[in-house]
């Protein structure tokens, strides 16, 4: 039987000692602590970074291997990964099965609370036989580190070969994971509420999971997004700009370009800078695994792979 949760003991429930009075505040000092304590989100975040490169690097090898990313959680958690997963396919062009979310209680707790759900973990177990199977990566999300939804997820993710990640607000979470991204964040200045402080630092290591991990897919040229779908005007104005930029052509050609390569930016800007067929860009980046930099940099009509081992990610050199 698992032990009865002590809630009043968790860093997520404390009452923050500079709010005791928070009812009594004018708005300019209300708003003024909460910038201050905000402030402390970015450093907590940057104390757990050896543990998030740790996470990315974890994902990229899984992707890069067919796995897919699967967040979990509950109520506010729960929805930051829905939203994470729902950005991926229109900056990055993923599938939308590639980077995927489960929430307790379902669609309609993305939209309505149900706080009742996080206790669930017969639906935990359901929902990740369900979406998980082995070299998936489940990235756990649960301020508290007791959520009983998330850690029954987790159990139930390595029990079927996936690797788990766990993100949460709390410095020594009792839900078990191969990895956990601890962010101190302190208490909440509304007791209990951590769709403040620990919401703010989870999106931000949410963004640098999935950024992180897409870079080292070859996603990104610099700082151009390059797998962009150009699915409405503010997007296909955004693809153009990026082939003009990365190509050093004109607006209309680079609409050409675009309007050749059926939308695909990377093969537009091959296509642009170099003169190629969309039959041979498409080749030429499909030698380069991907990457639109070794594409363009490759002397020679093709480049050669090598795979070299450091860290976990392959790089393609170019031909000599």
């Amino acid at each position: 039987m698992p032990r009865a949760i002590r809630y009043s003991r968790l860093p997520t429930e404390r009452r923050h000692p500079q709010s005791h009075e928070l009812d009594r505040l004018s708005i300019p000092a209300l708003l003024g602590l909460m910038n201050r304590e905000d402030a402390g989100v970015v450093r907590a975040v940057a104390r757990a970074l050896p543990q998030i490169a740790r996470a990315v690097r974890l994902i990229a090898r899984s992707l890069r291997r067919g796995g897919r990313l699967i967040f979990i959680g509950a109520g506010t958690s729960g929805r930051l990964g829905v939203l994470e997963a729902a950005e991926c396919p229109p900056t990055f062009s993923t599938t939308p099965s590639l980077v995927q979310a489960v929430i307790a209680g379902g669609r309609g707790a993305v939209f309505r609370s149900l706080e009742g759900a996080e206790d669930r973990t017969a639906d935990a177990r359901r929902l990740v036989l369900r979406y998980l199977r082995a070299g998936d990566v489940a990235v756990g999300i649960a301020a508290s580190g007791v959520t009983p939804f998330v850690a029954e997820a987790l159990r139930t993710a390595a029990r079927r070969g996936a690797r788990t990640v766990l993100i949460s607000a709390h410095t020594r979470p009792a839900i078990p994971a191969e990895l956990r991204i601890c962010l101190a964040v302190g208490p909440e200045l509304l007791a209990g509420s951590t769709r403040l402080k620990a919401g703010t630092a989870t999106k931000l290591v949410l963004n640098m999971l999935t950024l992180g991990a897409m870079v080292q897919l070859h996603k990104t040229y610099g700082n151009l997004m390059v797998d962009v779908r150009p699915t409405s005007r503010k997007l296909a104005a955004r693809a153009v700009g990026i082939i003009r930029s990365a190509a050093h052509t004109s607006e209309r050609a680079a609409a050409a370009a675009l309007r050749d390569a059926h939308g695909r930016v990377k093969l537009a800007v091959l296509m642009a800078a170099k003169g190629l067929t969309l039959t041979a860009a498409r080749r030429r980046l499909t030698r380069a695994g991907g990457s639109l930099r070794l594409a363009l940099e490759s002397r020679q009509k093709g480049v050669r792979p090598f795979l070299v081992k450091k860290g976990l990610t392959p790089f393609y050199l170019p031909t000599p």
